[in-house]
Parts: structure tokens; C-alpha cells; sequence
């Protein structure tokens, strides 16, 4: 069992293999988990395409999602026993959101429970208090 992080969230990838800086992911799961899905030309997410030389990321039908993370020059890490993975964004990405102002969306409870999304609030101003023990 392998935990993935991504822009997209945290899944358990049970069918993925970890080992020797590389994970390997079906290409169902590579698509559930990043969007990137293998086609004859390659990995292509909508209608950017991303050609496998041969021996490259995409072996025996599985896709190592790592190397394929480091071919586009994004973050990847990995815990020490391959059992926790973060495909992190690249830095276009993130300079394009940093640019833009606008925060990523996300979710959190109230202290009654009831859940709360940022993407409730566009158009009003919110002010964001945060707090950590550590």
C-alpha cells in the first residue's frame, strides 16, 4: 500500500510498486491521481502531450509517476521505506497562483463540525486566523 500526495489530494494506490527512487502506478491510477493519462504518443493531459522515449518512464504497462515527475522538472519525495509519495506542482504553476492572488481553494471544520469551503467566500473579504501547538 502506497500513500500518494498530490495537487489534487491524498489516495491510497494499493496496486502501486515502489522501489529503487521509482513508483510505478497503473495507467488508471497515474490518471485518478495527477489527470496525466497514457496514450500511443505519449502522457498527455488534455491537449499537452509528453512523448515515453523507450525505456523511459513507461515500462511492462505501468508508468514510473516519479521519473515521469522529474522529466518535467517538478518536486517529487519520498518517505525512506517508498510507502509515502508527494508529486509536487511545478514552479510555473505555483508562480501563476502566487501572481494571480487568488488562494487555493480548500475545506475545514467549524468547531460545531459543519465544513466550510473557502470557494464559499469568493467576492467577500475573509480574514484567515491559523494556530499550530508546535
Amino acid at each position: 500500500m502506497v500513500w500518494l500526495l498530490t495537487d489534487s489530494g491524498e489516495r491510497q494506490m494499493p496496486d502501486a510498486v515502489a522501489g529503487d527512487g521509482g513508483l510505478w502506478l497503473s495507467p488508471e491510477d497515474m490518471t485518478a491521481a495527477t489527470g496525466w493519462e497514457l496514450k500511443p504518443e505519449g502522457l498527455c493531459l488534455g491537449d499537452i502531450c509528453v512523448p515515453s522515449a523507450p525505456g523511459g518512464f513507461v515500462r511492462d504497462g505501468k508508468i514510473d509517476a516519479a521519473a515521469f515527475w522529474r522529466h518535467m522538472g517538478w518536486p517529487v519525495a519520498s518517505s525512506d521505506d517508498g510507502g509515502a509519495w508527494l508529486l509536487g506542482e511545478g514552479a510555473e504553476a505555483r508562480r501563476s497562483s502566487l501572481e494571480s492572488l487568488t488562494a487555493p481553494d480548500f475545506t475545514l471544520p467549524d468547531l460545531g463540525g459543519v465544513q466550510h469551503a473557502l470557494s464559499g467566500q469568493r467576492g467577500k473579504k475573509v480574514f484567515l486566523a491559523t494556530w499550530a501547538s508546535w
